[in-house]
């Protein structure tokens, strides 16, 4: 079976060899870069991305959209939330009503919308799912045991999708809440970069324990207040993500969360965020204007804001959790 996947950053490359273990599949990457193209077709690799693996003959690359989807059976979105209505516009021609599978994390910037929504919009289906949950794409590459949380707004979506990306190492468990699944996985990059501020000011793993079982209450009540189920903070991609996210050295948004914590420096802030795609700036930004627009107020969100985006002092991100009732 033909599966496409648009975008070639490191977690498509992860989702592309657990798709790539059913023998009888046939997996397509897009890419906008036409150099990938060229050193994939020679090598099988991408050194930039992960210099030491070589791909199976059953992943291809190609920077031609019509290509990479024509005869397709299931589709892969993982790209920056940022260009998922750009993304929808370029497969528009060639799409016809089969399986979208969205691993994109994020809340749009401009419409406030999650990204299934704007996928469901811009391309007039309801054959989409969401995928969000604790895995690094290095840790799927290596085989690692680990874990999604899956939720669409059908049945066969979601089949399809499980039945061709679960296998030996990866496990799927099914959520009724598409709403959560999504908020979840945009809400733990915000937290991640509190928790990176954390320890970048020094202070130790019971604070940032502290911190993330703070923001575990405040994510379940965003969750409702947004339309989606409180227990969607106990899925794969609530707490399991947050915990991966908010600890992990691997992770680009508690990294540049280290960075404002132990420097503050603006240059610094700037020039990580040039050289890294921070999915957790982006999406604070976003969050920030739905919480003021449906006159949700979560306290920890704005404090995070103010801390990034407005350059107060990091240290009131600790006060803040001692003070707060």
């Amino acid at each position: 079976m033909k599966i496409t996947i648009i975008g070639t950053g490191a977690y498509s490359l992860g989702i592309a060899l657990m798709l790539s273990k059913k023998n009888n599949n046939e997996i397509v990457l897009w890419t906008e870069n036409e150099n990938n193209v060229i050193e994939f077709n020679k090598t099988h690799k991408l050194e930039k991305i992960f210099n030491d693996i070589i791909f199976p003959n059953n992943i291809k690359i190609t920077n031609d959209y019509k290509e990479a989807l024509i005869n397709s059976k299931l589709i892969f979105l993982i790209t920056s939330a940022k260009y998922i209505i750009d993304v929808c516009n370029n497969i528009k021609p060639y799409y016809h009503n089969i399986p979208i599978c969205i691993a994109s994390k994020g809340i749009h910037h401009d419409t406030l919308s999650t990204l299934s929504t704007i996928v469901k919009n811009n391309l007039h289906t309801k054959n989409i799912c969401v995928i969000s949950g604790p895995t690094f794409a290095i840790d799927l590459i290596h085989n690692e045991p680990t874990a999604l949380a899956i939720a669409g707004y059908n049945k066969n979506t979601i089949d399809i999708v499980k039945k061709n990306l679960q296998n030996d190492t990866l496990k799927l468990r099914v959520s009724s809440d598409i709403i959560g699944i999504e908020l979840c996985g945009s809400i733990k990059n915000i937290i991640a970069i509190a928790s990176g501020i954390i320890r970048g000011l020094g202070y130790s793993e019971s604070t940032q324990a502290f911190l993330i079982n703070e923001s575990l209450h405040d994510i379940k009540n965003m969750i409702f207040a947004l339309g989606g189920k409180k227990k969607t903070i106990l899925s794969f991609a609530g707490i399991g993500d947050l915990l991966l996210t908010c600890t992990s050295t691997k992770s680009r948004n508690y990294t540049f969360g280290y960075i404002i914590g132990k420097t503050n420096n603006s240059k610094e802030k700037q020039e990580y965020l040039k050289n890294n795609t921070v999915e957790g700036y982006y999406t604070l930004e976003s969050i920030n204007k739905l919480l003021k627009k449906k006159r949700v107020k979560i306290p920890l969100i704005t404090l995070i804001y103010d801390i990034v985006m407005n350059d107060k002092n990091p240290n009131s991100l600790a006060t803040f959790l001692i003070s707060k009732p």
